[in-house]
């Protein structure tokens, strides 16, 4: 198997991209790393093409490794033919050559088994044949035994047909058919185990769907109802067309000695051996596809959420609220440090709101507040009707913003988190995480596991190491694009940042800690089991602002710092020239691209890349995505009305729709149908992202049960 040809068809893109990009993983280069340094060598591929490059590289990997494991195995029992090793060879799917393996798989004892063992294989043989002239009974008179426990003609049939039964079950053929017709055909069947119970799954109470256009989200849900016992579910196939399918294949004279037997044995095979088996290979490949599906949609709002634009250079109060144990709230300066907490007690059954707007009003008058905080959580709505009413009450301009909490209590009982605040409790490191994942979403989020951050769906019904995996490589990603101050960084951040492993990124906090600042990228050496491949694979990925080498706050990596330097004396520039503004018109001097490369000795992309990153330094991709919507005024759910339109942030995308916050504590459902008018959609992702700003319309308020219908064709 030409495992690079197979990926670069799959990618389109060329087998020589994907020979290079096999080489660079296979030396221990990192995706990121590849991404960005190595665009030369790749061509250019982005860090989706990448993933998904090392995801079937891995897979195809795998697919050889047990091809020569099944090939070793049947030849170790005398049956390999090189008829079946090739089909072997040529298969392309884990399932295609475990059903190649199953006829010599070492069984437990079934029924066929033990029939082998009293030794009527041969009477099997004749049935299978259809040759003799004789009833099948007489057959069978030859095969009694008392010593094998063979007493009826009976005994002997009924143990023949379990022999044939199974060898028509093992059949790969066979199975490849049956599977891909009831897969065309078939039909999910849901119904409730008790139709009386109200429960969200209601819809699925009786239910059915062609196979074929099963979405994912819905058969996640089928899954969570069925693994909850309150749903029962099935796949029906066209039975009768099976076994149409296997009579033809199987009885091939027209006997009438052996004929209805064989059509027994047939039907036994299929009820009994195949169905089952083919039922729970459909339901794991769907619930795989969907969980693939789940898992996608999930990375593409991570991602979203992790590059929302920082709130810099304000003094934030974060604002965690709760009832009966009160609000909690972090006072957190520009750079991201705690100045002060407290506890106020706005919300019920204490009730004490004009001492806890004195209170906020001296933080804010003390340390120069200019935005609030709030967690989007219990009493989140009490807590904003206090702020909102304080800051009409005060000459001081304050705005405030309810961001989505999820993750910050399980960040805030962390080890992480007592690590980081040890003299704080529970409830203060939450209102100081509320602060800061709104000045620096990115370097606050990764301290949360991927997973607890509340923008995917059945995240909790999936394969936890495959979603881990994926949500890892976003993270990833999205740190190693942004880039990390390497004498602020915390080692959670650090440990995302290519060819950093937790124990190096602890090691590069103590060493910071005991030598002070780094000054010089070259610095990284000396951190303990930092060696020249992890130097090599990070060393872009880290600024030092204010360091030795200006170079060093950019995202040129060492390795070019000589081409670096004389690109830049030839436009008649040094390396000291480099300011935080960057050289602009950098770009309109190097004239001639092509020949200013060669003359360098480097490759036009990566001299592009030098020219864009010096003309505008460490520059964050962040800045271009949508800002969040600052708020002074309080909205509630009674106050919409059919027809009003208002802007909102989108919280969550998931296959049917979008999950908008348009200031009211309930996110509103903006449906799929309801995205664009313009062009047909196969999902919202086309549409929106977490993060975006949208304009919305209200369809429709549903109080009692909290739901607000939405529309984007406004």
């Amino acid at each position: 198997m030409d495992i690079a040809k197979i990926i670069a068809q799959e990618l389109g893109i060329k087998v020589s991209q994907v020979e290079a990009t096999i080489k660079l993983i296979d030396e221990g280069s990192t995706i990121p790393f590849i991404a960005r340094y190595r665009k030369e060598v790749t061509g250019s591929l982005n860090d989706e093409v990448l993933r998904n490059l090392y995801e079937r590289l891995n897979y195809l990997r795998n697919l050889e490794e047990r091809k020569e494991s099944v090939i070793a195995g049947i030849a170790e029992q005398e049956k390999l033919t090189p008829e079946l090793e090739q089909q072997i060879r040529e298969a392309m799917t884990l399932v295609a050559v475990e059903d190649l393996y199953r006829p010599y798989k070492q069984k437990r004892r079934t029924r066929a088994t033990i029939a082998k063992e009293k030794g009527l294989e041969g009477l099997a043989n004749i049935i299978y044949l259809q040759m003799t002239e004789r009833p099948i009974e007489k057959e069978a008179e030859a095969f009694l035994s008392e010593e094998k426990e063979v007493n009826t003609v009976d005994e002997a049939i009924a143990g023949a047909l379990d022999i044939l039964a199974e060898n028509i079950s093992d059949d790969a053929e066979y199975r490849t058919y049956i599977r891909d017709i009831t897969v065309k055909e078939g039909k999910i069947v849901t119904v409730a185990k008790d139709p009386e119970t109200k429960s969200v799954y209601e819809m699925y109470y009786d239910f059915e769907e062609p196979i074929v256009k099963a979405a994912g989200y819905r058969i996640l849900a089928i899954n969570r109802g069925e693994k909850e016992k309150i749903l029962t579910v099935k796949i029906t196939a066209p039975e009768e067309r099976i076994l149409g399918y296997l009579e033809k294949k199987v009885i091939v004279r027209d006997n009438p000695n052996t004929t209805e037997w064989l059509k027994t044995a047939i039907e036994d095979s299929y009820k009994r051996l195949i169905a089952g088996a083919i039922e729970r290979e459909i339901r794991s490949d769907l619930t795989e596809k969907a969980e693939d599906g789940a898992i996608t949609v999930f990375g593409k709002n991570l991602k979203q959420l992790l590059m929302q634009p920082p709130i810099t250079g304000q003094v934030v109060l974060g604002w965690d609220p709760a009832f009966r144990t009160g609000c909690k709230l972090a006072v957190v300066d520009a750079t991201g440090k705690v100045l002060d907490t407290v506890v106020v007690y706005p919300t019920e059954p204490q009730k004490k709101i004009a001492e806890a707007k004195k209170t906020v009003h001296n933080l804010i008058k003390k340390y120069g507040i200019t935005l609030i905080s709030v967690g989007n959580g219990t009493a989140s709505r009490e807590s904003e009707q206090v702020i909102v009413e304080l800051l009409h009450e005060i000459p001081e301009k304050v705005q405030y913003i309810i961001v989505n909490e999820a993750g910050a209590s399980v960040y805030s009982a962390s080890k992480l988190a007592t690590e980081e605040f040890p003299n704080f409790d529970v409830g203060q490191r939450s209102a100081a995480s509320i602060a800061r994942r709104l000045q620096d979403p990115l370097a606050e989020l990764v301290k949360i596991d991927p997973k607890s951050i509340g923008v995917g769906q059945y995240q909790h019904d999936m394969n936890q190491k495959k979603l881990g995996d994926a949500l890892t490589g976003v993270v990833e990603d999205c740190v190693n694009k942004v880039g990390v101050d390497l004498n602020t960084a915390s080692a959670s951040l650090l440990e995302y940042v290519s060819g950093i492993t937790k124990t190096i990124a602890k090691n590069i906090v103590a060493y910071r800690e005991e030598h002070g600042e780094f000054t010089d990228r070259k610095e990284l050496l000396k951190v303990p089991k930092l060696g020249p491949k992890a130097y090599e694979q990070c060393a872009g990925f880290m600024r030092i602002q204010g360091g030795k080498n200006p170079l060093d706050a950019t995202s040129v990596h060492p390795e070019s710092y000589e081409v670096a330097t004389k690109l830049l004396s030839r436009l008649g520039y040094t390396v000291n020239d480099i300011t935080s503004q960057g050289l602009v018109g950098l770009s309109l001097l190097a004239k001639n691209r092509e020949e200013l490369a060669k003359e360098l000795g480097v490759g036009t992309i990566t001299l592009d890349d030098i020219i864009k990153e010096l003309e505008k330094p460490g520059r964050d991709p962040r800045e271009e995505m949508p800002k969040p919507i600052l708020r002074t005024d309080v909205l509630e759910m009674k106050d919409l009305t059919e027809g009003m339109v208002l802007k909102g942030t989108v919280r969550n995308v998931i296959d049917f729709g979008a999950f908008v916050d348009i200031g009211v504590h309930q996110d509103g459902l903006v449906h799929i149908s309801q995205m664009t008018n313009k062009k047909f959609i196969k999902h919202p992702l086309e549409v929106v992202s977490v993060g975006d700003i949208v304009e919305v319309k209200v369809l429709s308020v549903d109080l009692e049960r909290k739901r607000i219908q939405l529309s984007m064709i406004v």
